[in-house]
């Protein structure tokens, strides 16, 4: 699947264990499935938690993007596993933190730039439908392929181009029906911005993901997922921090406990949602790195895209809206071009083991 190369004598897998069969690959598929399970996790729930605050009664899109990297001390605790793990293998020598300064630079800007992402997103959610926001958001692979194509140098199959056109005809479909989905009352300025802050999102998304499989690439060490985790925490710490100062440009700290009160749901609820928000988005985050550390930036663009009709099914069973039949269609298409993704990873992988085989 496009995979990262790394030294191979000091691969690691979870919590940064060596492992000690590197033809036995089920340990990497056992990870890949966790983490492409938190990627649909955060990618279904997230839009549906976030435009939950929006509907009924939230208005703040400087604290709504605040929380989509919010819950990075979540992070904290699989990290001290890790550290206490390395420390019981190698002693008082075992090092507390694995990143070097190379490493903390460039996560940092990619932590600031999904902070400019995170707020894009958030603009797009308040103002626009669940499917409508999620139709653009859907737009983010054919960004990503074509970042990937040019920072990682990914590799294209006819198969993984087929599944890119068919996810983009999905979208595609989409956008023919949802035009009649505005909220009622929204003027042409709101909507349209909302549609624009949306699609600028999703390109800079579809930018970030290669951007985190160069950073990879050009580590001077090899990637363990234990130091995934640590570029996953400093992304998630300066974008928060980013965000943390357009909150408080916007005042939105002093605006929380009445914005509480006032909550269609009731108080209690108003902080249940913003902590689901919280959780969720870090289940999403770490996901996506997780699956370009396991495979590569295109499969986990080609993740969320797929999912896009599965969040159209679930906005039309809680916010009632409108399942035509083009989503029906949307959803075949999508389920067609992730099929098709995968055979030809399949039929890839059958040649490479037989070449191997040929030359043994």
């Amino acid at each position: 699947m496009g995979e990262i190369e790394r030294e191979s004598e000091s691969e690691s897998l979870i919590m940064g264990e060596t492992m000690e069969a590197p033809q036995d690959k089920t340990p990497k598929r056992l990870l890949l499935a966790l983490n492409c399970a938190m990627l649909s996790v955060g990618t279904c729930g997230g839009p549906l938690l976030l435009r939950l605050y929006f509907v009924r009664g939230g208005a703040r899109v400087w604290l709504s993007s605040w929380l989509e990297m919010g819950g990075w001390p979540i992070i904290v605790f699989p990290l001290a596993v890790a550290y206490f793990r390395r420390r019981s293998t190698k002693g008082p020598s075992a090092r507390l933190v694995l990143m070097d300064p190379f490493l903390f630079a460039a996560s940092a800007v990619i932590g600031v730039l999904m902070g400019l992402d995170n707020y894009l997103y958030a603009y797009g959610v308040a103002q626009l439908p669940v499917s409508t926001s999620s139709l653009l958001v859907g737009t983010q692979l054919a960004f990503t392929a074509g970042f990937a194509f040019l920072l990682v140098k990914q590799r294209f199959t006819w198969y993984s181009i087929n599944s890119i056109f068919l996810l983009t005809i999905a979208a595609g479909v989409l956008a023919m029906q949802t035009s009649s989905e505005r909220p009622a009352g929204e003027s042409d300025g709101a909507y349209y911005a909302g549609f624009f802050m949306t699609l600028g999102a999703a390109a800079l998304y579809g930018f970030i993901l290669p951007l985190v499989e160069l950073t990879y690439k050009k580590a001077k060490k090899a990637v363990t997922y234990s130091l995934v985790l640590e570029i996953q925490l400093v992304m998630c710490f300066f974008a928060t921090a980013f965000c943390t100062v357009g909150m408080l440009i916007n005042k939105d700290f002093q605006a929380i406990p009445t914005e509480a009160r006032n909550y269609e749901l009731g108080e209690a609820a108003y902080y249940v949602v913003l902590a689901w928000n919280a959780i969720i988005y870090q289940f999403l985050f770490l996901g996506a790195i997780g699956v370009v550390f396991c495979a590569s930036s295109l499969f986990s663009g080609i993740i969320i895209a797929v999912l896009l009709p599965v969040i159209e099914i679930l906005a039309v069973i809680i916010f009632q809206e409108k399942f035509q039949a083009g989503k029906g269609v949307s959803l075949a298409l999508s389920l067609w071009g992730f099929a098709s993704y995968f055979y030809g990873e399949f039929k890839l992988a059958k040649k490479e083991k037989e070449r191997a085989a040929a030359a043994d």
